[in-house]
């Protein structure tokens, strides 16, 4: 019986490697182990920013929708408390979209908001 060797499943591992590190500079595109090495850095900072970028996402939403309350005297937690209070359930997504997109909408938030706030205290 002939022997086994680990040729063709050695070649599969490192030819995906290397396909994936198509375009890095230098050795990490065409030595093996330094290659390796980059793809395995790269699946890991593409896991963690998967999970990073909703978070900059909302600190981005929450920027925008502060800016654009404080331009009605109304600061971004009183804003939400005062939507929540009047009953409006609107992501933050949504809400930055108006105050980028639609001022004069977002202006009508902001007048529902000070109503809300005014009936809760």
């Amino acid at each position: 019986m002939a022997r086994a060797k680990g040729a063709v499943p050695r070649n599969r591992r490192k030819k995906k490697i290397f396909k994936e590190a198509k375009g890095y500079f230098g050795g990490r595109k065409n030595l093996y182990r330094t290659a390796k090495d980059a793809v395995e850095k790269g699946w890991e900072h593409a896991y963690r920013d998967r999970k990073k970028k909703k978070r900059n996402f909302r600190q981005l939403w929450i920027a925008r929708i502060n800016a654009a309350s404080r331009e009605h005297d109304l600061s971004y937690s009183r804003f939400m408390h005062g939507l929540k209070e009047a009953g409006v359930e609107m992501d933050r997504k949504a809400l930055a979209d108006l105050a980028v997109r639609s001022p004069e909408a977002f202006e009508a938030l902001v007048a529902q908001a000070k109503d809300g706030l005014s009936k809760a205290s």
